[in-house]
């Protein structure tokens, strides 16, 4: 056991013993995992609730379930999203026999504690260097996180493989050095994809303190272009966050970047994938 990890006889603590309901007839049931989180899990005690429901059962008839085990949940309903294995779902989604289920509490505000949501989501035109890591670790961190996970994308000297219809000019420029970067948005849609992103780790990996900050403008040889922090009491799921923070990013979100050199540019990148992956 590492970073704080405990186990009791029931296996790793908070998890529960299933709860049952009754099925129609003829009908198997279905069991399904619930995982609460923040303020849901302080109030339940416990991060995950086993349930068996009748064939055919909905989310809402799951939430239904644990609120009758937990009726102190009810008040909170109003606010919460839910997640089936990973995606955002109406509460009218209908549930499978082995199912995840995340009810997922407002993800803005404070750092009271490691389940309290955080997240730092931002463009930068002014430079920023290798401190950034520090600088986001310290305000995303609390006593309660034993991993800090740090990226750091830099612009290097090497060309990268060019857009569609780049082709020639990239020919043109075989064998130079790069000498800067350009990067430029849509800011609007950049920043709502990136809270997209970080809705997508909470559900996937349980993170919720986040920072991923993006320069625009020139970025020179050698100088930082994008830092990405995510905290988590252990460590497997603060990687896992951060490099499906830098992956999706780079994959998905609006901003493009062009090889600056001597004698002219080159736009680099591939056409922008809609949705998170299916292989995760």
């Amino acid at each position: 056991m590492s970073e704080g990890e405990a186990r009791t006889g029931t296996g790793r603590a908070g998890e529960e013993a299933v709860a049952t309901a009754a099925g129609h007839p003829g009908e198997p049931p279905i069991r399904i995992r619930v995982r609460l989180f923040a303020i849901q899990r302080e109030l339940a005690g416990r991060r995950e609730v086993g349930l068996e429901l009748p064939a055919g059962a909905d989310v809402e008839a799951a939430w239904s379930a644990i609120v009758e085990r937990f009726p102190v949940l009810a008040p909170g309903r109003p606010a919460i999203r839910f997640a089936r294995n990973g995606d955002y779902v109406d509460a009218s989604e209908l549930l499978a026999d082995g199912d995840e289920l995340a009810c997922i509490p407002p993800v803005s505000g404070g750092a009271d504690t490691a389940d309290t949501p955080l997240r730092i989501l931002e463009l930068h035109e002014t430079p920023f260097d290798l401190g950034i890591l520090a600088q986001l670790g310290d305000r995303l961190a609390t006593d309660g996180d034993g991993a800090i996970v740090g990226f750091i994308g830099r612009t290097r000297v090497t060309p990268g493989t060019p857009a569609p219809g780049q082709e020639d000019e990239a020919a043109r420029h075989r064998g130079r050095e790069v000498d800067a970067l350009d990067y430029e948005a849509h800011e609007t849609m950049a920043l709502r994809m990136l809270d997209r992103i970080a809705d997508e780790i909470a559900v996937r990996f349980g993170v919720v303190r986040l920072a991923i900050v993006h320069r625009l403008g020139r970025v020179a040889l050698g100088e930082v272009s994008i830092a990405v922090v995510a905290v988590s009491p252990h460590r497997d799921a603060a990687f896992a966050a951060a490099r499906y923070a830098i992956d999706e990013t780079k994959a998905r979100v609006p901003i493009w970047k062009a090889e600056q050199f001597t004698d002219g540019r080159v736009w680099i990148g591939e056409p922008p994938r809609a949705g998170p992956p299916t292989d995760r």
